[in-house]
């Protein structure tokens, strides 16, 4: 029974997340209640996923370190790049400037790892991008926005550093654990059990996000419009740009290109709202709360399109 639902949550993808998301912005002021529980959503998920890991996947991290290195520059040089160059041709309003630089240079999804187990990527790969871009976020995010900006702003490291501990790498630690001293049945076995519940963890985590958003959707001016607008094709052209680029450097291998979509193409975006609503103004705000209308929107549509890529030009990794 399990099974079935696991292949039809999967199949519904991407009817279920847009429709998180717009009941999340429908019940604003219930959701926004529940942001406390995204961390345990996140660490279940994360878990869920790693059951199916080993120490020898996790030795292949050494194997990857151009990929890996590729990733970091294209989420952190690449894309807020791209962004301030779009948003200074689009608008002349330093605010926004900032706001959409802010949006793209925030570590990459704990969740494009869930995309990329659903899409059948390469897990042990994705989960290192994502331990060596979380914990490079207190450096890498203030030298940007100082470039920007034109000043530095503080982070609270400490606790950063202990949320993604244990959303992130206490959770795996264990799930690789178990998995070891199982030898490899309970992915067969609990990992199979978890695998619905995890994908309604993603539904979960996404109508909660959004729920944050809802003032300002509630309230769209031509100018919000336009934000919303650029968000997109902000959002859009980083998939894209990674699909072009994985599929000339690593064509052979689908799974890597799996991992450098998602992982490059996806962000988490909670640490960026906390950010900006932290240090600047409510306008910097807007760009990086819109980036939750399409990230998982965006994540379910790119792994269709993934599913054509491979059966057109890598047909045994379907």
């Amino acid at each position: 029974m399990l099974d079935r639902l696991n292949v039809r949550l999967q199949k519904l993808m991407p009817i279920l997340t847009p429709l998180s998301l717009v009941i999340g912005v429908l019940i604003g002021d219930v959701g926004s209640q529940l942001v406390f529980l995204v961390p345990v959503l996140f660490a279940f998920m994360t878990f869920a996923g790693s059951l199916s890991l080993n120490f020898t996947g996790l030795q292949s991290f050494q194997k990857y370190p151009a990929v890996i290195l590729l990733t970091i520059a294209f989420l952190h040089i690449v894309m807020p790049v791209w962004a301030y160059f779009v948003s200074t041709a689009l608008f002349d309003d330093h605010l926004l400037t900032i706001g959409f630089v802010l949006s793209v240079a925030v570590p990459t999804g704990v969740t494009s790892f869930i995309w990329i187990s659903i899409s059948r990527g390469h897990l042990a790969l994705g989960l290192s991008i994502i331990l060596i871009d979380t914990l490079l976020a207190p450096i890498v995010m203030p030298a940007l926005v100082h470039l920007v900006v034109g000043q530095a702003i503080e982070i609270d490291t400490a606790s950063l550093m202990l949320d993604l501990l244990w959303m992130i790498v206490l959770p795996s630690i264990v799930g690789v654990l178990f998995n070891e001293w199982t030898k490899g049945e309970i992915e067969k076995t609990l990992g199979k059990t978890l695998a619905p519940f995890s994908k309604i963890s993603l539904f979960l985590i996404v109508m909660i996000n959004s729920s944050v958003i809802a003032p300002y959707v509630k309230n769209i001016s031509w100018e919000t419009l336009g934000v919303i607008l650029v968000v997109f094709l902000l959002a859009v052209s980083g998939y894209a740009m990674c699909l072009l680029i994985g599929h000339i450097l690593w064509k052979k291998d689908a799974s890597i290109i799996t991992t450098f979509i998602f992982t490059g193409g996806m962000r988490n975006i909670a640490v960026g709202v906390v950010v900006a609503s932290t240090y600047f103004p409510s306008k910097v705000v807007m760009p990086v709360v819109f980036g939750m209308l399409f990230q998982q929107i965006l994540a379910s549509q790119f792994s269709r399109i993934l599913e054509k890529y491979k059966a057109k030009y890598a047909p045994d990794a379907t």
